[in-house]
């Protein structure tokens, strides 16, 4: 195998599959032949529609700051995605053997020359779906380090499991987007009392009362209706803690509206175009609120001995093997050719298609 077809983004709306040549296999490497990738529609769209921040800045990792004297990236975007699972075919380290079931963050190319020294690939046994796996190396992370941010809000020092901030409370989730809904699906199986989803699509909203949550619409004011139904004494009502999912300032604004005083917001959403219309100066300030980002490029602080992105993989795993027929039928809702997959993503960034999760299969027996 010299070489690989790769979807790019060679300008804003337009999305194209290249032939591109493989570099030579190292010793130490690995090479990896792509059974599906799946999409990232918020992450990936904002590439296609152009108003990703890495095309308008540049993130100094040093400063922690977007510099607008440069951008991060431009196009074209030659690697695009974070959800692939492959089969290695060949190996050059003891770590992993000929015919292995991995999952990476690569992009959607056919295949890849892999460092495991420096990549993050997580092994999925035999006994797994790869329809499954496309959560495992990097969206299922990011739901569990948001669990993980919860539990480090709740016990103030270490964290004895993930449950440890989701257990025996009230819990809301706003965007009922594929993170949004492993997110929930994640603190139903941790042992939480009672789990709400909010979204403004009547689409998501009836999938989540098919999961089995309480679904509410954002435009409603989910907040009002919480803090009349969830009481925990006087003059403290609402939601122990709420996971915000959806990059939109209406959902954060109503996730905030939401969470009982001196709670914790968990941020995992991206927002593309700022957040003008959040209204610090209301609920935020007056019910003393704590906004957390959970974003995958780190844990909690002092707990990065304990938690890494290993076994948040892992326990994305364990959600996985509980939860995979659940996962299977109601989030995974198109499998479509490789070859079809920049039509899909057009079709989806012009609002002519909806979709939760889409894998693009590049093994026909995956379709």
């Amino acid at each position: 195998m010299s070489g690989r077809r790769n979807l790019v983004i060679p300008a804003a709306g337009a999305l194209i599959i290249v032939e591109e040549q493989l570099p030579e296999l190292p010793e130490g490497g690995l090479l990896l032949e792509t059974l599906v990738t799946g999409l990232s529609a918020g992450t990936e769209l904002a590439f296609v529609k152009g108003d990703h921040p890495g095309l308008r800045s540049r993130l100094d990792s040093e400063l922690g700051l977007f510099l607008p004297d440069s951008a991060d990236t431009a196009y074209p975007v030659r690697r695009l995605g974070y959800m692939e699972v492959a089969r290695v075919v060949e190996s050059r380290t003891d770590a992993f053997s000929e015919g292995d079931i991995v999952a990476g963050a690569y992009g959607h190319a056919t295949a890849h020359v892999s460092d495991p020294l420096n990549e993050h690939l997580v092994p999925l046994g035999e006994d797994l779906d790869p329809l499954l796996g496309v959560y495992a190396a990097h969206l299922g992370p990011i739901c569990a380090n948001g669990l993980l941010h919860a539990a480090a809000e709740a016990t103030g020092g270490p964290v004895r499991s993930l449950a440890d901030g989701v257990e025996g409370r009230q819990v809301l989730v706003t965007g009922a987007g594929p993170i949004g809904l492993l997110t929930a699906l994640f603190a139903q199986s941790l042992g939480a009392r009672e789990i709400a989803v909010a979204d403004s699509d009547p689409r998501r909203r009836r999938l989540a009362e098919e999961l089995g949550f309480a679904a509410l619409d954002l435009g409603d004011d989910p907040g009002r209706l919480l803090k009349t139904r969830w009481r925990h004494g006087p003059a403290d009502r609402g939601a122990d803690v709420v996971f915000q999912c959806r990059g939109r300032a209406q959902a954060l604004h109503a996730a905030l509206r939401a969470t009982r005083p001196q709670g914790s917001v968990i941020d995992l959403a991206f927002y593309t175009g700022g957040a003008d219309e959040v209204r610090l100066g209301e609920e935020f300030h007056h019910n003393g609120l704590t906004l957390r980002c959970a974003q995958i490029g780190r844990v909690p602080r002092g707990l990065a001995g304990q938690w890494d992105r290993a076994r948040l993989s892992a326990e994305t795993i364990k959600l996985l093997r509980s939860h995979g027929d659940v996962i299977r039928k109601h989030l995974i809702t198109d499998v479509v050719p490789y070859d079809d997959a920049p039509l899909l993503i057009h079709e989806v960034s012009q609002h002519q298609r909806h979709v939760l999760t889409a894998v693009f299969a590049v093994a026909p027996a995956y379709l």
